[in-house]
């Protein structure tokens, strides 16, 4: 998926940010002017994204600040909001019935935490949650004075976000090799089952992963190359970035099944049965590994610490997105008063996401990440592939490139663009409906199924709404219109980077 369809991508959206100099609305007025509905289904999956991935940043904050004690509230059983069934890890092998058994850190996320036990359902959520949203709020505090000022004050801010993250890996990589177990954890990484290969899920959540953590679809690229000299190899910034963002997830799984690996030698069960998906993982296994390590408090700062650092940089990327392509198509509206505009913009987000804090919220958040941006960005990358290589033309494409760089992409290049990649991830899409709707492991009532696939389709169908309003404006006979809406608009790219002090294209 990355070979064939996320660097491909990857590529292509950098050199399309980078030579026309525009967000992820206005970019297409000059590609294909009919699909400029992708711009705004991109908006609309961003602000589904900022719904509930901040939220997710919020639970690493409610942690962080749990773990300044002189002992982490998930190493006992005593707590208020612990039950009968609280089983401390070491004891775990010598329960009777080890299916009843909760552990600690588990109870902590579960009941603390979210306190979902105090909602039925989607269709009970319960009030606010107070504590969780002033955690919220002060994760949408950081993300505005890293946003306000544009891409300036944002790359000031990714100097700690990305950098940071590296270092604490480090730390956490070597801690948990050296722990008991930790050989059998990394085996069972290394070790291959091809068997999942013919699982269609398996390959929907590979492009799925990759998607998420390169960023073509979410517009991210388009802003930030936009950005860009005019003459800047972005050919040479995909093949980098590219590779080391795959290479840092696969360090990551060393700390990750390092840790597994000690908590199966702890517990005395095999691996696989450890394994949790998601927030699970994250909020519940390692949580509970560090608990019974030594130092636990300064483990879990830097883990929680790492988490925070990691999610700030994925907010600031989704949320620039959104920003600029509306400030970028709506100058005089959002452009002038960028500080303003964002302040709204990120109170408006705010407000929508404080359901995601009721007791209920975790069901919420696994709604809008399965359905609101999960299954619809797969539609989108395909629909950006055609639009670029099809209608504006993968040669026409390929001399805009050999412009800014010099040279000409190879015919591996072409051919991805054109033929690969977008087959590939329409099947993909396909599969995504048909194997892998969401609704089976989110235990979704019938109604919550229709809210979900309403989710998905409120991006979706800003392309064919946009293709008939166009339509319907254009004047002329039908081939007049048609010939009208596909043809890209005259532009003379320009030849030097034109930034105004606020972060917004001149």
């Amino acid at each position: 998926m990355l070979i064939f369809g996320g660097l491909p991508l990857f590529f292509m959206e950098l050199a399309l940010g980078q030579y026309h100099r525009n967000g992820c609305l206005t970019v297409w007025k000059r590609i294909c002017p009919m699909l400029k509905g992708i711009g705004y289904a991109i908006c609309i999956i961003d602000l589904y994204m900022a719904m509930y991935y901040n939220t997710i940043l919020a639970w690493s904050v409610y942690y962080l600040v749990a773990s300044f004690r002189s002992e982490l509230p998930w190493t006992t059983c005593d707590n208020e909001w612990n039950t009968a069934n609280c089983t401390l890890t070491a004891n775990v092998h010598n329960a009777t019935d080890k299916s009843l058994t909760v552990s600690p850190a588990q109870e902590f996320f579960n009941k603390e935490v979210l306190e979902v036990d105090k909602s039925s359902g989607l269709g009970d959520l319960g009030p606010v949650k107070g504590s969780l949203a002033l955690c919220l709020f002060s994760v949408f505090i950081l993300v505005y004075f890293s946003l306000w000022k544009g891409v300036k004050s944002t790359g000031k801010a990714v100097w700690v976000t990305a950098l940071m993250p590296y270092v604490v890996l480090i730390i956490l990589l070597v801690r948990g090799v050296t722990l008991p177990g930790a050989t059998n954890g990394i085996l069972y990484y290394l070790t291959p089952r091809f068997q999942m290969l013919d699982k269609p899920k398996v390959w929907v959540d590979a492009a799925t992963q990759i998607f998420f953590s390169l960023g073509p679809g979410f517009g991210t690229l388009l802003a930030l190359a936009s950005y860009n000299k005019f003459n800047n190899n972005c050919y040479r910034d995909a093949i980098l970035t590219s590779s080391i963002n795959c290479l840092t997830s696969f360090l990551a799984g060393f700390v990750i099944f390092s840790v597994l690996g000690y908590m199966a030698h702890v517990q005395s069960k095999p691996i696989s049965e450890l394994g949790q998906e998601g927030p699970g993982l994250v909020f519940t296994v390692y949580p509970e590994a560090i608990a019974t390590m030594t130092g636990s408090v300064f483990w879990s700062i830097i883990f929680f610490l790492m988490l925070i650092t990691l999610g700030l940089d994925s907010t600031f990327g989704g949320l620039e997105a959104m920003i600029t392509g509306l400030c970028d198509e709506y100058p005089k509206l959002f452009g002038r008063h960028r500080e303003i505009f964002v302040l709204f913009l990120l109170v408006f987000i705010y407000v929508c996401a404080l359901p995601t804090t009721t007791y209920g919220g975790m069901h919420i958040v696994n709604l809008l990440n399965v359905f609101g941006t999960g299954n619809p960005i797969l539609f989108i990358v395909f629909v950006e592939a055609t639009a670029v290589c099809w209608f504006y033309g993968a040669e026409r494409f390929a001399d805009d490139i050999e412009k800014m760089l010099g040279f000409r992409p190879g015919r591996f290049w072409i051919a991805c663009w054109k033929y690969i990649s977008p087959t590939f991830i329409f099947v993909l899409f396909v599969c995504s409906f048909a194997f892998n709707d969401g609704s089976d492991s989110l235990n979704l009532p019938g109604w919550g199924v229709v809210l979900g696939w309403a989710l998905t389709c409120s991006s979706i169908v800003c392309i064919p709404l946009y293709i008939m309003y166009m339509f319907i404006v254009t004047s002329g006979s039908f081939r007049e219109r048609i010939k009208t809406m596909i043809k890209p608009e005259d532009f003379v790219p320009p030849h030097l980077s034109q930034v105004n002090s606020y972060g917004t294209h001149v």
